[in-house]
């Protein structure tokens, strides 16, 4: 049995969902000869580290009764806890990138696997902290910060290894998808369905990070920057979001047999994230919360996929997938 230490830097949604994953998939691990065991977690009041593993169930009941899996805040978990792997699961930051860039540049400087799902540092700094894995002989993975439990990086380096990908588009916000797709079906305003949306827990109270589309354009920038090999930011992405699409504009779609989604479109350079029309029998033509992907290959040809965009469990697949892809090759 190989045991492999790991540590959650971050225990809001995200960081609970891969607790609960690993909670429910001991039977195939144990199976597999792994013996996952989390060392250390950390949330913003506090921290928990145990050499011998957490129990997570109780980090879990300690969480939802009292707000923190700990009262120690001082603990430096990724720098003096010896283990494996960091999985850097802090809120997304796109001011700045922190805390999570500091916690990935000091996992790496540690001699630590980051397996992550914050989008701030990447769409930041990808290839300063794809280069820092490489210059210490570590993995970065990052499956969760772009489609939740659609395997978009895995898919293109590793199945699709060998292809050259000429293009990708898709849509990539669940939060978009859902207003346009009720905007349609329903004959609704905008106003009433990002309220319903809000309602429902789909939109956040600020909405404008999703339907100005900010979010699909980080996203878009990591895709790029990974699979096409760029040195991209947000600035270099056009960008149009919703907010302005009217009933009247979906219902002449919907006459002509079409539908109106929030593309994100990634070819020859160019970056950007804009509503268009799609044909309702169009692959890309995916309703409520789910998201896709369409990647144009010269050997495989067009291959499209479509899943859950987000969500704690969701995104806590791609990030367990990321950690046993490490433990198989390192």
């Amino acid at each position: 049995m190989r045991i492999v230490n790991i540590s959650i830097i971050g225990f809001g949604a995200v960081g609970q969902g891969v607790a609960r994953s690993i909670l429910s998939k001991q039977e195939y691990l144990k199976k597999e000869g792994i013996d996952l065991r989390v060392v250390g977690i950390s949330d913003s009041k506090g921290s928990e580290i145990n050499t011998t593993g957490i129990d997570l169930k109780s980090a879990l009941l300690r969480k939802k009764q009292k707000g923190s899996v700990g009262s120690n805040n001082a603990l430096d978990i990724i720098g003096d806890v010896e283990h494996d792997i960091v999985v850097e699961a802090t809120p997304t930051n796109i001011n700045n990138g922190e805390p999570g860039l500091s916690n990935m540049r000091l996992a790496f400087k540690s001699g630590k696997h980051v397996v992550t799902s914050n989008k701030g540092p990447l769409a930041l700094h990808f290839n300063e902290l794809k280069e820092a894995a490489e210059d210490n002989g570590l993995f970065f993975r990052y499956e969760a910060t772009v489609g939740g439990a659609v395997p978009i990086f895995n898919l293109v380096h590793e199945t699709l290894a060998g292809n050259t990908v000429f293009g990708m588009e898709g849509i990539l916000n669940g939060t978009c998808n859902y207003i346009l797709t009720r905007m349609s079906e329903e004959r609704m305003p905008y106003d009433l369905v990002l309220k319903e949306a809000q309602e429902l827990g789909i939109a956040e109270t600020d909405p404008a990070y999703d339907v100005e589309g900010i979010d699909s354009a980080i996203k878009l920038v990591i895709i790029a920057n990974s699979i096409f090999g760029l040195d991209s930011t947000y600035k270099d992405v056009d960008v149009t979001g919703i907010t302005k699409i009217t009933p009247e504009a979906l219902e002449l779609a919907n006459r002509n047999n079409y539908v109106v989604k929030l593309i994100c479109e990634a070819r020859e350079g160019k970056l950007t994230v804009a509503p268009r029309l799609v044909p309702k029998r169009h692959p890309l033509a995916v309703g409520g919360t789910l998201n896709v992907a369409s990647i144009l290959t010269d050997l495989a040809g067009r291959i499209t996929i479509s899943g859950r965009g987000a969500g704690s469990i969701e995104t806590a697949s791609s990030i367990l997938s990321d950690i046993l892809y490490i433990v198989r090759n390192s």
